[in-house]
């Protein structure tokens, strides 16, 4: 059987096919906006590579396989139904909240960087940052389902949270 080639040269004039079939301008907002979620499953990969804690390793191997349906949701027109739902919302709210009463009250700023993982941790939280900031943009206007922002959202707040585990929490 042969194998198939890495490149397709579809995207050679600068267009892209989106997971539904469309094809859009490689710079288009939309496409910026799912490149951004990906960076953000890279930074995670990083982080659980560095992480020393098995919780926090398999949480962010969950989240990883939950971006591949965030991005499709991203990267789709027309969706019949979303993939990202208020189930998924509920998810990275009760994952928060769990690890967050492993932690004392927050009384002070933190700098990063108080292990290698919670660095790589504050990196995946800034780069989902800018994946929310660029589905806000795309959001004025295109139609985007609000559970991928609120889940960007609280992503950013979980990378924080894992971050101090990994710092504070022996």
């Amino acid at each position: 059987m042969k194998k198939a080639a890495v490149y397709t040269r579809t995207g050679d004039k600068g267009t892209t096919g989106l997971y539904t079939g469309e094809r859009v301008p490689k710079q288009s907002l939309r496409v910026e906006a799912y490149g951004t979620i990906d960076e953000v499953t890279s930074a995670l990969g990083l982080a659980r590579a560095l992480a020393t804690r098995q919780d926090v390793k398999g949480t962010i191997l969950k989240v990883q396989n939950l971006l591949m349906s965030l991005m499709a949701d991203v990267a789709s027109l027309n969706l019949p139904q979303p993939y990202i739902t208020e189930q998924h919302v509920k998810m990275f709210e009760e994952t928060i909240d769990r690890f967050d009463a492993m932690l004392e009250p927050l009384n002070h700023f933190i700098l990063p960087g108080d292990t290698v993982a919670a660095g790589a941790l504050d990196i995946a939280r800034t780069t989902t940052r800018r994946a929310e900031r660029c589905l806000l943009r795309l959001a004025e206007t295109e139609e985007v389902n609000p559970n991928v922002l609120v889940c960007l959202n609280r992503l950013s707040d979980l990378c924080f949270i894992l971050a101090r585990v990994e710092s504070e929490v022996k």
